[in-house]
């Protein structure tokens, strides 16, 4: 849940993906880095466990690695300021080169939390309400084919609540898009917000919130297709681009200077690692390093100290008053048990005894991002795995897990 992937300017989830039976194709041969053993870097401390965090950390990593994935890299950061990082696998497959400490990759849908962030800052200023339709802000933009743009609320759009379609189902709905030939003809082509929108409402919606008090909505299906329409209204509001606001109110302010909107570019910055993708029916893994990105609902790249400076400061009340960060912890039940979905971000009771973990998560075309922060933002981890087994749904699961078991094991002590 909340992973999306993304190429050729469009984003998709992987239920999607095994709901086109693309998934169901595995591949005859694996994903095997060349290059030995998994190396491991270790900086500073971990949360609460010293060298023992830290050595966990490095034992996690390599775990993902040895599911199949080509490289990975994880960190975490506390309060006190302490942190740790850690790396398994290599830079690229047939190099013993490993993977950089500081790799940039693509977060996916990690985006939506900065996307999410922005409009409830904006929401905060009054310039937005958190009741305001889609149809005030964007005239006709979300009409026809039993739409109602009048019925649908900023809200709905940040909680995954409009019952709008999601464009990746259509634009990624063909099982021949799902080849190196086809990633290679894609891979620098642009779509903008509004064709986007416009491919998702050719198909009806699974449901309009109710017309009295559509906010209260709490029937829940993630949809891309909710963030760049929230994307638009930022734009609207504001006169400038999403990325724009993204960056004035979010990375600038936290410093973050290895966070990025690409723009029209297909390409990460250096370091990082190659980004693989094995493909359904696909003996061996594809390079599906360049990719042009979609907007708000999944276009930033950033780092595994980045994000987990984000993280912390969000939870930590640094970017959202105390109303609106409420309103973001605000959830709805989603189709994974036990999981809410708030404003752009999760919550699921990951640590036992009740107590949870916030994240998103987010798929590129061969990187995943996973993330975790502690509820007051005392700590967060991430990690950066630079392969996706779309061909082997049961790779897929071994990776995601032990992705999991990482943030969790850094997490919850």
């Amino acid at each position: 849940m909340g992973r999306t992937t993304m190429d050729r300017g469009g984003t998709f989830t992987r239920l999607g993906l095994l709901a086109a039976g693309l998934g169901l194709a595995a591949a005859t041969a694996g994903i095997l880095p060349g290059g030995g053993e998994a190396s491991a870097a270790l900086a500073g401390e971990g949360k609460g466990g010293g060298e023992d965090a830290a050595a966990q950390l490095r034992r996690d990593a390599e775990a993902i690695h040895a599911t199949g994935a080509t490289g990975v890299t994880a960190a975490t950061q506390n309060a006190e300021g302490q942190e740790a990082a850690a790396r398994a696998g290599v830079d690229t497959l047939g190099s013993d080169r490993p993977v950089p400490r500081d790799a940039y990759y693509r977060i996916g849908s990690d985006t939506k939390t900065f996307t999410a962030v922005v409009a409830l800052q904006l929401v905060a200023e009054g310039t937005l309400g958190l009741d305001d339709t889609v149809e005030q802000w964007l005239p006709g933009v979300v009409s026809g084919n039993s739409h109602d743009g009048s019925r649908i609320t900023l809200t709905n759009l940040l909680r995954q609540t409009s019952g709008l379609p999601d464009y990746d189902d259509i634009l990624f709905g063909d099982p021949e898009d799902f080849t190196p030939e086809a990633y290679r003809e894609g891979r620098f082509t642009l779509h903008t917000s509004q064709e986007l929108v416009d491919l998702a409402l050719t198909r009806p919606p699974a449901w309009l919130p109710d017309a009295g008090d559509p906010s209260a909505e709490t029937r829940w299906a993630y949809s891309n297709t909710n963030y760049l329409l929230a994307g638009m209204i930022i734009e609207k509001a504001t006169g400038h681009s999403w990325e724009r606001e993204v960056h004035e109110r979010i990375i600038e302010p936290l410093g973050l200077t290895h966070t990025l909107t690409p723009g029209t570019s297909a390409y990460v910055p250096e370091p990082t690692a190659t980004a693989y993708s094995l493909l359904p029916g696909q003996p061996e893994p594809t390079d599906t390093t360049l990719a042009t990105g979609p907007g708000p609902d999944g276009a930033v790249i950033s780092t595994n100290q980045d994000m987990n400076t984000f993280l912390r400061a969000l939870m930590g009340g640094e970017l959202l008053p105390p109303e609106q960060l409420a309103a973001m912890k605000e959830t709805v039940p989603t189709d994974e048990p036990g999981t809410g979905y708030g404003m752009g971000i999760s919550w699921a009771p990951r640590c036992g005894d009740g107590e949870g973990l916030w994240f998103h998560g987010g798929t590129s075309f061969g990187t995943i991002s996973e993330t975790g922060v502690t509820d007051d933002g005392s700590a967060a981890a991430t990690a950066a795995v630079f392969t996706v087994p779309f061909g082997d749904p049961e790779r897929w699961d071994a990776q995601d897990a032990a992705s999991r078991r990482l943030i969790d094991n850094a997490l919850c002590r």
